[in-house]
């Protein structure tokens, strides 16, 4: 928390993202902090900023910050429009928040609820299985086959070179199949959704990571492919699915 979030008496404003002014708050709600901060709305014109206190002297990064930030936005998300904020968005003041964030971009962000509003995120993450993305390479490659018996039963320091070209290959291959079971994916929910974001890879047995925005009206739909694709691919993808949740793939606010 750089000198900038230095608010009086070592309070700042947390924002969490961006709502319409009507809003009603719940007194239960809380996010970030230990204790965590009760949360409330700071309004200007036709919208408000989600906030609440943190102490300026209290580094922000624990996990159960992040999953506070995550917790009080997928929670709005389900019952208003929200625009999120990254995690670690920090200002001096309430007068800061309006004057550096509400106010400047007040115009934009109504037009942004507004495209939003009915909408929410869905993210599909699809991991092969160890054993049966193997299988499929060993099949569908001939040389990872030819390498693969060269080396039986040798030792591995005379075969080190084979099996550094096998590792190759199969990351190749596995990067080959990745880009053709994502863009499967994306397809797939196509007819159902409003918009896709592909994600990068975070694990090398990634089959896709796709987030999607979705209609309220849709999620019915959502579900009924989702568990299509799980039926096609049970016996060599894990088809697991994140939300619903704020847009969070689909907003490029601060």
């Amino acid at each position: 928390m750089g000198a900038a979030a230095r608010g009086e008496g070592g309070i700042a404003c947390y924002v969490y993202g961006i709502v319409p002014e009507d809003v009603d708050i719940s007194p239960d709600a809380v996010g970030v902090g230990d204790p965590p901060g009760r949360v409330r709305l700071i309004r200007h014109g036709e919208i408000g900023a989600l906030v609440s206190d943190v102490a300026v002297d209290r580094p922000l990064g624990r996990a159960e910050d992040l999953v506070g930030h995550e917790a009080l936005l997928d929670g709005a998300a389900a019952e208003v429009p929200v625009l999120p904020l990254r995690f670690g968005a920090v200002l001096t003041s309430p007068e800061a928040v309006v004057g550096e964030l509400l106010e400047p971009h007040h115009d934009e962000f109504v037009a942004a609820l507004k495209e939003i509003e009915g909408h929410v995120q869905y993210v599909i993450r699809a991991t092969y299985g160890e054993r049966s993305v193997l299988h499929e390479i060993l099949a569908d490659n001939a040389e990872v086959r030819r390498l693969r018996d060269q080396i039986r039963g040798l030792p591995e320091d005379a075969t080190r070179g084979e099996r550094i070209r096998i590792g190759e290959l199969i990351t190749q291959a596995i990067a080959a199949k990745r880009e053709a079971d994502t863009q499967t994916v994306v397809d797939c929910f196509a007819p159902c959704t409003v918009a896709a974001v592909i994600r990068d890879a975070t694990h090398e047995r990634d089959a896709a990571n796709v987030a999607f925005m979705v209609r309220l009206d849709q999620e019915a739909d959502f579900e009924m492919v989702l568990g299509e694709l799980r039926r096609e691919w049970a016996d060599r993808i894990d088809v697991r699915v994140l939300g619903p949740m704020a847009v969070y793939d689909f907003v490029t606010s601060a």
